[in-house]
């Protein structure tokens, strides 16, 4: 669940989910709600991918899809597992359900569970199994038997159904499974079936309930057993233990050269985490930043591109860092989200019956909007500067250590007095741009706050990260 954008017909979440999911799971369903302060919360519409779509795009699926509307005998998830038999023996013949259990069933009931009952229908007849309270995975084992008529089947139809029981009002349907009958007189069926909706007749509704846009993409791993693993270990650490070695020729240059800038974020994330567990991860950001220093001819251009080595240096702040930005940030950024002040420094964007509110003499003007919001700004952006300047103790150890070593290799890589300035904006490039103004434009992302900024909060925020 992301957290709730108020007030708003064009949200923006910026949250990314991991999910855990079986490897033989069916479908991604996301569903976008309005929420209620009173009463349950409105669902707006959903979009469905399939295992099929997405697992076709290996990059993933990055695109704007419009919202399907929700129609709760659609809502279905889970599967069930039976062994279905015609008894031979004996007149009339006689079908043998056997329903032993389901797993992953749609939630129906507040608590995020469901009350789930089988019901079997066969030839005119239904028989029902009883009812397991308060879960998603039950577990019936009930064999239900019907006669058969006399004479061909035809497409007579085997229809087992899952519901929900609920002692107010109708029950909710969790998904059904269908098999014709001829089929079954071959032979015994056992197994997991995906429970599936009722026919759908929802028509298309072109976009109108407007549009999510979703980056989705699948990873599945295979984990092996940590020994595995050593001998890529000690090919990556290579040129940091035994920095003799021609640098082009390591493992780790070939690396930067040959990974491009989709997968540039995952390789700096793995590299941190590797080289954090062999207590390398500094000499691993010195080795980096060495090898941009090399290339780098305009010191004006240092850092500023989304290379290895900046994107593992600020995978490494966020790692090393997030206790220290919480304790840092944290007392602003919820003073700004308590105080909702209103801020505008832009005149066409200006709501000028805002700011003080309208006085006796009518709306604000603009330049009192603009003195007032300055104020504000500089304020605020004081206590933020004097937080940060006065946590240099605070620090973490690691992000001094590779600070300090990264301002070294610049002064080294451009010793002239004329560029003495430039040990500072390496610094501040990462500390600035990439720790602290990202936290303060988006606090949601770096877990200072639960809940996303209110628009006029949010321009606020938008305004001191610039």
């Amino acid at each position: 669940r992301t957290a709730t954008v108020w007030k708003s017909l064009n949200p923006f979440w910026g949250e990314e989910i991991t999910l855990l999911l079986p490897r033989g799971f069916h479908s991604l369903t996301i569903y976008v709600l309005d929420e209620d302060t009173i009463g349950q919360d409105d669902v707006i519409g959903k979009v469905s991918l399939s295992h099929q779509q997405i697992s076709a795009e290996p990059r993933g699926v990055d695109r704007w899809l419009s919202l399907a509307p929700v129609n709760p005998d659609q809502e279905v998830q889970g599967e069930i597992h039976l062994e279905l038999g015609v008894l031979e023996q004996g007149h009339p013949r006689v079908l043998r359900c056997h329903l032993i259990e389901a797993r992953d069933l749609a939630p129906r009931d507040p608590s995020g569970s469901s009350d789930p009952f089988g019901r079997v229908s066969c030839c005119g007849h239904t028989l029902e199994t009883a009812v397991i309270k308060k879960t998603r995975f039950p577990r019936w084992d009930e064999v239900l038997e019907f006669e058969l008529p006399e004479g061909e089947l035809g497409e007579a139809v085997l229809s087992v159904e899952v519901w929900d029981w609920d002692i107010v009002g109708k029950n909710d349907f969790l998904g059904r499974v269908e098999f014709f009958l001829d089929t079954l007189c071959l032979g015994p069926t056992r197994g997991w079936f995906q429970l599936l909706p009722f026919s759908s007749t929802t028509e298309d509704h072109g976009g109108q309930l407007g549009a999510l846009r979703l980056a989705v993409r699948l990873l599945e791993d295979t984990v092996l057993p940590h020994h595995h693993y050593q001998p890529l270990v000690q090919l990556l650490t290579e040129p940091i233990l035994c920095p003799a070695q021609s640098p082009e020729g390591t493992a780790l240059a070939v690396l930067e050269e040959v990974t491009s800038g989709e997968s540039r974020q995952d390789v700096a994330n793995k590299l941190v985490k590797i080289f954090s567990d062999q207590g390398l991860v500094v000499p691993l950001l010195d080795y980096l930043t060495t090898r941009e220093l090399a290339r780098t001819t305009d010191p004006n251009t240092l850092f500023r591109s989304n290379s290895l080595a900046s994107k593992s240096m600020e995978q490494f702040m966020k790692v090393v860092g997030l206790p220290y930005l919480h304790e840092v940030l944290k007392p602003v950024v919820n003073r700004i989200f308590e105080e909702k002040k209103y801020v505008e420094l832009d005149p066409s964007k200006m709501e000028l019956s805002r700011g003080r509110r309208i006085s006796f003499k009518g709306s604000l003007l603009e330049a009192q909007v603009q003195e007032s919001s300055l104020e504000l700004l500089k304020g605020y952006l004081g206590d933020i500067i004097d937080a940060i300047v006065g946590s240099v103790d605070k620090c973490p150890l690691p992000m001094r250590l590779a600070f300090k070593q990264l301002r070294r290799r610049v002064e080294e890589r451009f010793p002239l007095a004329q560029h003495e300035e430039v040990r500072y904006f390496s610094i501040s490039g990462f500390l600035f741009l990439r720790f602290f103004a990202p936290a303060v434009l988006t606090p949601k992302l770096f877990r200072l706050r639960e809940q996303h900024a209110e628009p006029c909060t949010g321009r606020t925020l938008l305004l001191l990260a610039k």
